[in-house]
Order: structure tokens, then C-alpha cells, then sequence
């Protein structure tokens, strides 16, 4: 991909978060249950509700996935844990909790981190004397000419 976008990012975070959900859980060796399987009779079946699974991650799902997660380590430890909560959908309250700020402030460094990632994506790297509102203001036009 050649230009990517701030949305572009966002969604292909929020994508390795649902594979990542999706893996089996780890468990240790050696772990089975002793206890029979129990098969429902056609009686029993008539009034449950059908139990839909999603299909597993794919190979090439679960290696874009950590493709994906290698970006956060462009991040500041802060950014990077707020980005991959919000990744994860947890709500701001719950964000803004866990790392101490408040909503607003955790939006910003949220916005700043996918903007981050953004430029670096698209071959750029932000000078360390832009602000932190230029990176987020110019992500969007990363293929375009720079706003000064």
C-alpha cells in the first residue's frame, strides 16, 4: 500500500485485535477435561437457540495481525497501550482509568499515536520540533503537500 490514512490504520488495528481475540486460549500442557461429552438428544435441540462460531483467523490473517502489532512499537509506551485498548473497543472511561488521564487528553494522545503510525507508514518520520497537533493535522495529507 502506498498511501495510507489515519482511518486506513485505524482499521487495520481494530482487525488485528479481532484475530487476536478470535485465537484459541493458551493453555498448558497437557490440559483435558475428564468428563464426558454429552450429546443433546433431537428433544433436547428443539428449543436452543443455534450456537454460530466464527470461523478461525486464517494464516495470513493472523501474519498481518502481527505485522500490524509491530507498528506500536513506533509508539511511546502510553500512546502505544492507549491506541491497542481503543484497537480493542474498550470505551474512553475505561482508557482514561487504566492510564490515568482524563477522556479528552487520552483522545489526543490516542489521534496522535494512529497519526504517528500513519506518517511512518507512508515513509515519513515527523521532525522531533513539530508539535504533536502538525503530526495530527498533516496525516491526512501525507500524499499531498504539507501544511506549514
Amino acid at each position: 500500500m502506498a498511501d495510507w490514512t489515519p482511518a486506513m490504520v485505524e482499521d487495520r488495528l481494530e482487525r488485528a485485535a479481532d484475530v487476536f481475540r478470535s485465537l484459541p486460549e493458551v493453555k498448558p500442557q497437557g490440559y483435558f477435561n475428564a468428563w464426558p461429552e454429552y450429546f443433546h438428544t433431537f428433544a433436547d435441540q428443539v428449543g436452543q437457540e443455534p450456537r454460530m462460531r466464527r470461523p478461525r483467523p486464517s494464516p495470513r490473517d493472523i501474519t498481518q495481525a502481527e505485522d500490524t502489532l509491530l507498528w506500536l512499537r513506533w509508539l511511546e509506551r502510553d500512546d502505544a497501550r492507549i491506541v491497542w485498548l481503543r484497537a480493542n473497543r474498550q470505551p474512553w472511561k475505561k482508557i482514561g482509568w487504566e492510564v490515568g488521564l482524563s477522556r479528552p487528553a487520552a483522545n489526543r494522545h490516542w489521534q496522535y499515536g494512529i497519526a504517528l503510525i500513519t506518517w511512518r507508514l507512508n515513509g515519513r518520520v515527523p521532525s522531533a520540533k513539530r508539535s504533536r497537533r502538525f503530526v495530527v493535522e498533516n496525516a491526512d495529507q501525507l500524499s499531498r503537500r504539507i501544511v506549514r
